[in-house]
């Protein structure tokens, strides 16, 4: 397919697995360019990118960004399961494009706040309607964890990036220490991912098999399609722990961060549990903040359901740079 030269941007999502990669003219991804390529395939960044120019006809874009599910500093993403080379330079010597930018995978979630189709967008607990331009906070629950606020100023949007998932897990409770102690030996700290992730869910199966002297593992899906029809009972409580514990954690951010324009959760994790959410806890855990328990209900927490987010994101902190 041909496509006319310096006019679209190309916009990409790096995950540990697969990177994902489209076309994009302003904020809107162009219809029948996305595709998806498996990270093992190829040696680095660079070669997916040109492989996915060759496969769009040689497309020549004005502009690319790169969604990267790791920190970014200077121009310079690192992943602690991809051993890519990540950074401008390589975007632009792949991409020959005359504007480049990096983000993390979070900050681009954030970025398409606003964009996102409103049917895409479910909402777990509702709260006070607040002015568009009010704090955000994006959070993201998947291969790992992480957080992100967003905040609407009147030189543009900024959204900061963090390692929130790399933070200590809160303990409310002896079962939720037996957790955190259960977490620590088998990975030496207890940290927010090593529970809220796809393989958080995992070990908090295993976690429960220990307890109840009958240890078994299951992976995130097959704990998901078990809660789902109703054949497992350890998987509806690795779920209800699950569910509570992310309510914990996401209320503790948005205490620190006071997103009045709402909690937005993302990731393949989050997607699979917001049916669940409502009656496994979530709420009564996210609001039990004693004294503040009343204030909690000024943040409502929604869910994103679009999976291509990352990349509408990355397309409009093109125009943003692009214009500003």
């Amino acid at each position: 397919m041909a496509h006319p030269k310096n006019t679209y941007s190309l916009v990409a999502d790096i995950g540990g697995t697969n990177t994902r990669v489209a076309l994009a003219e302003g904020r809107r991804l162009v219809d029948g360019t996305i595709r998806r390529y498996a990270n093992t395939q190829f040696p680095g960044l660079e070669s997916v990118l040109r492989q996915y120019i060759e496969d769009e006809g040689g497309v020549d874009p004005i502009a690319a960004c790169i969604a990267v599910a790791g920190p970014v500093r200077e121009g310079r993403a690192t992943m602690t399961n991809l051993d890519w080379a990540m950074d401008k330079d390589t975007l632009a010597r792949a991409t020959r494009a005359e504007t480049v930018a990096i983000l993390n995978d979070l900050q681009a979630q954030g970025h398409a706040l606003g964009y996102i189709d409103p049917a895409n967008i479910r909402t777990v607990l509702a709260g006070p309607d607040d002015r568009a331009t009010a704090a955000k906070l994006v959070i993201g629950v998947g291969t790992g964890f992480n957080a992100a606020p967003v905040f609407d100023l009147d030189h543009g949007r900024v959204v900061t990036p963090s390692e929130s998932g790399h933070a200590n897990l809160p303990i409310r409770n002896e079962l939720e220490l037996r957790l955190c102690n259960y977490v620590s030996t088998a990975h030496g700290f207890p940290a927010v991912e090593d529970v809220l992730s796809g393989r958080g869910l995992e070990r908090v199966y295993a976690f429960l098999g220990q307890e109840a002297e009958d240890p078994r593992e299951l992976a995130a899906k097959d704990i998901m399609a078990a809660l789902d029809d109703d054949t497992d009972p350890r998987a509806v409580a690795a779920a209800q722990l699950f569910t509570r514990i992310l309510g914990t954690v996401c209320g503790n951010l948005a205490l620190i961060q006071l997103p009045f324009g709402g909690v937005y959760l993302a990731g393949g994790v989050a997607r699979a549990f917001a049916p669940h959410l409502g009656t496994f806890g979530f709420g009564e855990a996210f609001r039990d903040k004693g004294r503040f328990a009343g204030f909690m209900g000024n943040f409502a927490v929604h869910v994103i359901e679009d999976d291509y987010a990352a990349l509408t994101g990355s397309a409009a902190h093109l125009v943003a740079l692009t214009q500003g």
